[in-house]
């Protein structure tokens, strides 16, 4: 009874918080957005600090990083915008969860802050085994805590999937999947619109056929490394599934991309297919220079995350099939 009442009295909180971000969104694009250039970092700190006191962190972490969004070059503007939109049907989103599908609703959940034990997950999720090559990984820190993202893709699913390590600031992250290698496992996924996070339930590398304890989220001891590249897709079909996962899952920030591409410098580096579509690489990612080396002017197969401002390379193959981690 104690937990169903602290559970009532937090969604209570995010509803009030929520409504409190609705009328701040309106106050925004009533004043006008060419205030938020000289607008401060306090400007988004106050906000998302009610936000933490409603009980909905993903609001308060999504607030902040709007922050940097004005000072992002031409068509801030309209990149602002349209996260505001975003935030207003998030809240919409969360008054109308009851008329949601379950995976849509655990989507929206998850948006605003509602976290999931991996425990829980790992008991009531339904198992995936594989073989799952590792294929990408970028570290990102904020806050104080360090983040690892690792992308897997199951040799006979062809389903991809992200396992989320952290770690305090100071603390060494699980360094146990290197990219290039493979693992054969069971995963469990998340609920949501777009499963992709995942958590591993029990590995089968052993010879002994034991799961090494992985069924409580232990590191995995992955295979062999350089198992050679995967399928590289075209820049027509990664935007097709992009454009797909985001009809399902509008909050989706970045997608996992594996495609066959030529580097071009251009104005601005960027990478083109075979089919002739082209893709602008992530301002944040700088000038590539490991990628381009790498090719040569020749087509590689490359991993990466592909998002709003253009596509993040994270691996490489190069001609003998290793992965070169960029």
């Amino acid at each position: 009874r104690a937990a169903a009442r602290r559970a009532e009295q937090r969604e209570t909180r995010v509803a009030s918080g929520l409504a409190e971000l609705d009328r701040w969104l309106c106050d925004q694009v009533r004043q006008g957005l060419a205030a938020s250039q000289q607008a401060g970092y306090a400007h988004w700190d106050e906000i998302a600090a009610r936000m933490v006191d409603a009980q909905a962190p993903g609001l308060a972490e999504r607030l902040r990083a709007l922050a940097s969004v004005p000072h992002s070059g031409a068509g801030w503007d309209g990149r602002l915008l349209e996260e505001y939109a975003l935030l207003h049907l998030l809240a919409v989103a969360y008054r109308r969860q009851a008329e949601l599908p379950p995976p849509l609703r655990a989507t929206v959940r998850s948006r605003i802050g509602f976290s999931l034990r991996q425990a829980d997950v790992l008991a009531g999720g339904q198992p995936i085994r594989d073989h799952w090559q590792v294929l990408a990984r970028r570290d990102l820190e904020q806050d104080r805590i360090r983040t690892r993202r690792t992308w897997l893709r199951g040799r006979k699913t062809g389903r991809d999937a992200l396992l989320l390590s952290f770690a305090a600031a100071g603390q060494a992250l699980d360094d146990s999947l290197a990219v290039g290698a493979e693992t054969d496992a069971d995963l469990v996924f998340y609920p949501g619109a777009v499963p992709l996070r995942a958590a591993v339930l029990a590995r089968h590398d052993d010879s002994d056929g034991s799961d090494g304890g992985a069924s409580g989220g232990a590191p995995l001891d992955a295979g062999p490394l350089d198992t050679g590249p995967p399928d590289g897709g075209t820049i027509a079909g990664l935007l097709g599934g992009y454009a797909a996962a985001l009809a399902a899952d509008p909050w989706l920030d970045s997608w996992f991309a594996v495609v066959e591409i030529i580097p071009v410098r251009g104005p601005a580096p960027a990478v083109r297919g075979a089919d002739g579509g082209s893709l602008p690489l992530h301002p944040g990612a700088g000038d590539c220079w490991p990628l381009f080396a790498l090719s040569g002017g020749r087509p590689v197969t490359l991993a990466g995350e592909w998002t709003p401002r253009g596509l993040w390379p994270l691996t490489a193959w190069d001609e003998d099939g290793r992965a070169v981690p960029l």
